[in-house]
């Protein structure tokens, strides 16, 4: 076992009397060991994050162009290496994590192009005779020190969705990752400051829950970008003051599969999507409503896919689905399966669990009110449930206190438009899983799934301030 790691205050790596163990997900082994903030390298962090505003909004463009890339260039060579560490700590397989790997590449080379895009505008304003020689402009700039609080399940690439947005925006960040998974934030600070970030504008945090409510209250913070639990995130946006917050929270997405569609194609998608990373996505296919003149010949090819599902060690490149991410979030979704079997539900494939693993699950026969329906399982189970005509559908679909992104599979365009109008959702996927995203495409949504939206060029705008000049023209300037 090699030393604790260090954190990072503001450019500067320090060690603390607090250590975590990080356990991997998989054998409850301690693969990593990580020093922990306090509340003074909380309070050092903050200060040295407004210090670092004075430098990073004047970054010219290309300076934060290059800092993205040369992130990239490093993220690269240091590839194998970081997809073993998300393995570590987060038990996602290691082909899982390998993608993840070049889709942080991918988000931070957006990043990249979009620090090029933040543009202004010239408004006239002569419309009325008051405004006679007047002319407005309006530029973008750095809102200031971002606060970013990220989860376990994608430790790499969902940091890069809010400090990518950052540096191309030109503010600086502190960064407080899950507690499961702090060792990909760490790389992370690594890797900014070798890219050329200023130093006073990083902070990398692991520390304990309450400790990070400290930023979250603090006022010099400008921006909350939180990714996780709704409880959590609720509770944050209503301790946060004025601070602008962005959340990205739970769902339960629903993914309907109309009789016109390509089942087979659709099987496969749902296969995908409701099990990969072990069901913890967002916007992992949870609910799946099938129309009723196919529904047999659809859970059918479901089953047969689910069931060729390897799961086991997420080092081994040919396990399809690795552990959870720790027991107690096995045995909860365990305890919604068995509590939805006793009120009527069947299990057609799966149910069974043994520490962190949980076999990928199929569930028939339920109920809108059961659980597994109405809270977000984050788990490897999907619950396949009949419909008869799109209204009810979508009427099912939106019965839920989430709307993150939901899933449609036909070729109806009346059905298509009907939907997008009517899905209550912050995105509709048409003939593909809700589980779908490109990390270009603005990603949020609606109800108690959150506020704002990710996506580069979406972010930047969140972290940025318009602001807006008026020149009196019709005086003489020098």
């Amino acid at each position: 076992m090699s030393d604790p790691r260090a954190f990072l205050v503001g450019g500067d790596w320090r060690k603390s009397d607090e250590i975590l163990d990080v356990k991997s997900p998989y054998n409850n082994e301690t693969v990593y060991r990580v020093y922990l903030a306090d509340k003074e390298d909380i309070e050092d962090a903050i200060v040295a994050s407004v210090c670092g505003l004075k430098a990073t909004k004047r970054l010219p463009t290309y300076e934060r162009v290059r800092i993205l890339k040369k992130m990239v260039e490093i993220i690269r060579e240091r590839g194998t290496e970081i997809a073993e560490t998300i393995v570590d700590e987060c038990g996602k397989t290691i082909t899982l994590a390998k993608a993840e790997v070049e889709r942080t590449t991918g988000t931070l080379e957006i990043s990249a192009e979009e620090a090029k895009r933040i543009n202004g505008g010239i408004i006239p304003l002569d419309w009325t005779e008051a405004g006679t020689g007047r002319t407005g402009f309006v530029r973008r700039f750095p809102i200031g020190p971002v606060l970013c609080i990220t989860p376990f399940n994608f430790p790499f690439n969902l940091i890069c969705h809010k400090i990518g947005p950052a540096i191309a925006a030109g503010n600086p960040v502190i960064i407080k990752p899950a507690s499961k998974t702090p060792v990909s934030a760490l790389i992370l600070g690594e890797i900014m400051l070798e890219a050329g970030m200023p130093p006073e504008a990083v902070s990398v945090l692991p520390c304990l829950p309450n400790h990070a409510e400290i930023p979250v209250r603090d006022p010099r913070i400008a921006f909350l970008s939180f990714t996780g639990s709704p409880a959590v995130g609720w509770h944050l946006k209503e301790i946060a003051g004025r601070k602008r917050v962005a959340l990205e929270l739970g769902g339960n997405a629903a993914t309907i599969v109309h009789s016109d569609a390509d089942l087979e194609y659709a099987s496969g998608r749902i296969a995908t999507g409701g099990f990969s990373n072990a069901g913890q996505v967002c916007i992992s296919v949870q609910r799946v409503l099938v129309q009723r003149t196919v529904y047999n010949e659809f859970l059918n090819s479901l089953v047969a896919k689910v069931r060729d599902l390897k799961t086991g060690d997420p080092a081994d490149p040919g396990t399809d689905i690795g552990p959870m991410i720790s027991e107690r979030a096995a045995e909860n979704a365990f305890e919604k399966v068995q509590e939805a079997i006793k009120a009527g539900a069947h299990v057609v494939t799966g149910g069974k669990q043994s520490g962190t693993i949980f076999e990928p699950t199929i569930l028939v026969d339920t109920t809108p009110e059961m659980r597994v329906n109405a809270t977000e399982m984050f788990a490897p189970v999907v619950a396949v449930s009949p419909y008869d005509d799109l209204e009810e559908a979508l009427a099912v679909a939106n019965n839920s206190e989430f709307g993150l992104q939901m899933g449609l599979f036909t070729n109806n365009m009346t059905n298509i438009m009907n939907a997008f109008e009517e899905a209550d959702v912050g995105g509709l996927i048409i003939n593909d899983i809700s589980t779908f995203r490109m990390d270009h495409m603005p990603y949020g949504g609606a109800k108690g799934s959150g506020t704002g939206r990710e996506g580069p060029r979406y972010t930047i705008e969140e972290m940025t301030e318009m602001k807006l000049m008026v020149l009196n023209l019709s005086e003489k300037m020098i």
